[in-house]
């Protein structure tokens, strides 16, 4: 844990001095000290509110990904695969285009509806309780495909909004402002705090329903407060910054060799290496193209998919 947290905060320091300007360490400390130093706009209006959104939505993706695996004991359960991310981004550019929708605090709350809706239609086109890890795949993968199909369609048919819905569906952090992080924080905090107190019942019901009851629990009531954690995780962070896929795929499967299935470990490791690998992957995506940028979202598809490719056959293996 010692280790995740010095990468996380390497991860940290790396996106504040980083960019199309680079910055010295000093120069960054001066830019958060000093409010007269030359860097301050720099570090403080644009860096800062980039790196503390990526922090906060690499956190709620990592938590996320990690209780979709053990909530439906599928290892390749993740919130952009499962179709949660494509629900809050069909939701948030259906308010965007038909409803005129512009501030964070309205994307958030479609968000929310858009990934409990799809989240129950995923749960109930697999077969409902007798859904199986391969049908909430299967699943997930066609109502995925379906709404990005609607996303795109409604981004060629409505021009006037085509520019920002083209910038936030790809999944990026370049737009964050100073008050961005304040208006989600409070979503992923009470996601965070659901998860935390969920972590011992999800050790207990990967025991199986029976075993899990014999024990005290209720299989029902923790499986609709997980849901309830990962609708509050995602839609926040698919609010803040457009869908980004994989991160909560990949980083449960970096951390289980470390930890083991223990969720009481699995979940803090994921919180701390989540967002300093989507922060890694925002500072490759600044470096790469100079002058311009890749947007985040772009970079973790494409480590992401390569990742998943592995997983798939090493599982076959």
């Amino acid at each position: 844990m010692v280790a995740a947290v010095v990468l996380l905060l390497a991860a940290l320091a790396a996106s504040l001095a980083i960019g199309a300007r680079p910055l010295s360490p000093a120069e960054v400390w001066h830019g958060l000290t000093d409010a007269s130093g030359a860097a301050v706009t720099v570090v403080r209006e644009l860096r800062l509110p980039r790196t503390a959104l990526g922090l906060a939505v690499g956190a709620a993706l990592g938590l996320a990904g990690a209780l979709m695996q053990a909530l439906t004991r599928n290892p390749l359960a993740d919130p952009g695969l499962l179709g949660v991310n494509a629900g809050a981004a069909a939701a948030v550019v259906s308010a965007i285009a038909f409803l005129g929708v512009t501030d964070l605090i309205g994307y958030v709350w479609f968000a929310f509806a858009g990934a409990a809706v799809v989240s129950v239609v995923v749960w109930a086109v697999a077969g409902g309780r007798r859904a199986g890890p391969a049908g909430l795949a299967l699943s997930g993968t066609a109502v995925t495909a379906a709404l990005y199909a609607y996303v795109y369609a409604v981004q060629l048919l409505n021009t006037n909004s085509l520019d920002r819905m083209r910038f936030w569906t790809a999944g990026s952090l370049a737009a964050a402002r100073p008050g961005t992080t304040t208006v989600v924080v409070p979503f992923i905090a009470a996601g965070l705090l659901l998860t935390a107190l969920l972590a011992r019942s999800l050790n207990v019901l990967a025991l199986g329903d029976d075993a899990a009851r014999g024990l005290g629990a209720h299989p029902d009531r923790i499986r609709v407060l997980a849901a309830l954690a990962i609708v509050l995780l995602c839609g926040a962070a698919t609010a803040a910054c457009g869908p980004i896929v994989f991160l909560g795929l990949m980083v449960p499967h970096l951390v289980r060799p470390v930890t083991g299935p223990d969720l009481r470990w699995l979940l803090p490791f994921s919180a701390v290496l989540a967002p300093a690998l989507l922060l890694v992957a925002d500072v490759l995506g600044r470096v790469v193209a100079r002058p311009g940028e890749l947007q985040v979202g772009v970079v973790t598809a494409v480590v992401g998919g390569a990742f998943f490719l592995a997983v798939v056959q090493r599982r076959r293996a």
